[in-house]
């Protein structure tokens, strides 16, 4: 029997070692193995899905937008996503070629270089380099012919009018969903469903021959068809362009409706700015002070230029408001059209003095009289006889104490007094369109139930959603929210509103051979906090006024120089009425008058001695002609003397001058 020596006494120890020593790598392996399949199984699966995984997006595409008569206001392109597969692109590029591809890249696509090659070395499958390319951008990526860069059909959305009813249209954001307008109102139709292609590939982006893949088609979004009318929309927007020029005004609305539907015709503000590039302003001027601003200032800027103030803004209406008084008072039975009203150039009222906006005394007068004279002391008398708490009940029912329901975001409510803090001063006060703030649309909406037969509507930008082939989907009705007054007391405001535009001040808007009706407004501008030194302008009207088919709303906020509804807006809302009766092929019924002025080129010189200066221009406006005055400043005076004088026999076109003294 063979001794153990020292060498085989060693060699089995180091046998006995090693085997502890793989015993202990194999105990070592079987719990890794067992963390791995066990304890980390799912995440590990998971990275494995997500690595042989491609998940492609598939945009769905936009609906368009139309005008009423299928005329293309938003519509969506093609245009193209740029991919890369960083694994493959590390597999075929050394890291300088990387390097000079990704500038490359850079210069075609206007991104920053370095943002590019983050892109490209990224530990993902797949990634998204660049978005929303143009045709001969893509062709440029083409030619670099490089495997691992792959482009993919998308849309991107284009406005074809530029800047044409941008606060109405809206815009979108960078991913394609609506930021502001009714692009926003409308997004959950015009979005559709995105679509997705999902495939089993190789680490280099190839599709594995026993991998699954399924696709998922978009679904297109619905077209939106609006109310709008863009010839109508056109004739508005520049006839405001061309008030601004005139009255150097900060900005001025324009609304246009349908007193017998609701439906919005026209809805414009200027100064506009380009949807296509949403995030600065369209004048080159205000992109260079808009680029000195601060982040949060651009912010607010941008905010500010987006809104639309015909439905989120509040302003005081003025003497505009007088013609839902007096409907009003009518209606009640608190007074009627035989009644009479004096005024002194002002009145007390509960120890308080109210002035009359004008300095001329008017006597004694009727309703018809007191609207076409805008009197403050007579609305003032008018609105006490009604009370506060029947003049609320009214107020409520033209929709003036809450929104209009308009199918568009960020519509804002009335400022008024809670009834109980109604006393009689603010009552009064209120009557004749000061210390309450509407709307414009609230406004307007409320008078189209005058040429509605005295029913209120809801207003409506929107007609009808429709698919991809143009059948309808949903159609929009119209839809009537209540009676607010009899039959009677329209048809009587109506000739009130008419008489207005025919024998008072604002004859600035009257148009040959149409029966107009309306009413103008001047309110002092509420600036942090109190009435300041500027003033909202305007003029609410409808035509023609036995049968209204076109109801508008111009306000034009801080002219400069005169600031009179009557010379500011009346001259605005004449030439978009002109064109817009026109269009809409309303045939003009001229006056005996009428004709002759037609036939001869001369009309006759109107009285306008006793009267305003403001309400001068309207009247003599009225008559086709010019009025002139030997005061620049545009202040307000009584005409003392004019010339050639009342009754003169002169061209249309003629100026008449008005004289102080």
């Amino acid at each position: 029997m063979a001794k153990n020596t020292p060498v085989a006494v060693k060699n089995k120890r180091r046998i006995a070692i090693g085997f502890m020593i793989l015993a202990v790598l194999m105990i070592l392996l079987a719990f890794r193995v067992a963390w791995l399949q066990v304890v980390q199984a799912d995440e590990l699966t998971d990275k494995a899905i997500s690595q042989q995984t491609q998940d492609i997006p598939i945009d769905a595409k936009r609906g368009e937008i139309y005008d009423r008569n299928g005329k293309e206001l938003a519509t969506s392109l093609t245009c193209y996503s740029l991919w890369v597969r960083p694994a493959e692109l590390a597999e075929d590029l050394e890291d300088a070629e990387i390097e000079q591809l990704a500038q490359q890249l850079a210069e075609i696509t206007g991104a920053e270089a370095a943002e590019i090659k983050k892109d490209l070395t990224r530990e993902q499958a797949i990634v998204r380099v660049s978005k929303g390319l143009e045709k001969e951008q893509a062709d440029q990526i083409r030619a670099l012919e490089i495997d691992a860069l792959s482009l993919s059909e998308e849309s991107k959305r284009y406005y074809p009018s530029g800047n044409f009813a941008s606060q109405l249209l809206g815009s979108v954001n960078d991913d394609g969903a609506g930021r502001t307008g009714i692009e926003l109102e409308y997004d959950q139709y015009l979005s559709g469903v995105a679509g997705r292609w999902v495939k089993n590939t190789d680490v280099a982006g190839n599709q594995l021959v026993d991998g699954s893949e399924e696709y998922h088609e978009a679904q297109n979004g619905l077209n939106v068809v609006l109310t709008i009318d863009e010839a109508i929309q056109y004739y508005v927007e520049k006839a405001i362009e061309e008030g601004m020029e005139e009255t150097k005004a900060e900005r001025i609305m324009c609304l246009v409706m349908d007193p017998e539907t609701g439906e919005i015709l026209a809805s414009a503000v200027t100064p506009g700015y380009d949807p296509n590039n949403a995030t600065e302003p369209d004048d080159k001027e205000q992109r260079e002070e808009f680029a000195g601003l601060s982040a949060e200032e651009q912010t607010d800027y941008l905010f500010q230029m987006w809104r639309n103030p015909i439905v989120s803004d509040t302003y005081e209406p003025g003497s505009t408001f007088k013609l839902i008084t007096a409907s009003s008072a009518l209606d009640e039975g608190a007074i009627t059209l035989n009644d009479t009203f004096s005024c002194n150039t002002k009145i007390n009222v509960a120890g308080v003095t109210l002035h009359c906006w004008s300095n001329r005394n008017h006597g004694t007068q009727n309703v018809k009289q007191a609207i076409g004279n805008s009197c403050n002391p007579a609305l003032a008398q008018i609105v006490a006889r009604l009370g506060r708490e029947d003049f609320y009940k009214y107020l409520e029912l033209y929709g003036l104490g809450q929104v209009t329901g308009v199918d568009y975001p960020g519509e804002t409510g009335s400022i008024m007094y809670a009834l109980e803090d109604v006393g009689p001063v603010e009552l009064a006060t209120m009557g004749y369109g000061q210390s309450i703030s509407i709307t414009p649309i609230q406004l307007l909406t409320a008078v189209c139930s005058i040429g509605n037969d005295g029913v209120l509507l809801e207003p409506r930008y929107v007609k009808a959603l429709t698919d991809e082939n143009g059948k309808v989907v949903k159609e929009y009705e119209k839809k009537e929210v209540r009676r607010v007054i009899s039959e009677d007391t329209a048809a009587e405001m109506c000739e009130i509103m008419e008489y207005v535009v025919s024998e008072g001040g604002a004859g600035g808007a009257k148009v040959t051979g149409y029966r107009v009706g309306g009413k103008t407004g001047t309110a002092n501008k509420v600036e942090d906090g109190k009435y300041g030194d500027n003033y909202y302008s305007s003029f609410i009207g409808m035509a023609p006024m036995d049968d209204p088919q076109v109801a508008i709303l111009v306000v034009v906020d801080s002219p400069k120089g005169a600031f009179y509804g009557s010379t500011v807006a009346c001259p605005i809302a004449k030439s978009i009425l002109t064109d817009v009766l026109r269009y809409m092929n309303i045939e003009p019924q001229y006056t005996d008058e009428e004709k002759a002025v037609l036939e001869s080129n001369y009309t006759t010189v109107p009285n306008i001695i006793g009267q305003e200066y403001s309400e001068a221009v309207g009247i003599i406006a009225g008559k086709d002609l010019n009025c002139a005055s030997e005061d620049e400043t545009g202040e307000n005076y009584i005409v003392a003397a004019q010339y050639p004088a009342a009754g003169t026999k002169v061209k249309v076109g003629s100026d008449v001058y008005a004289y102080s003294q």
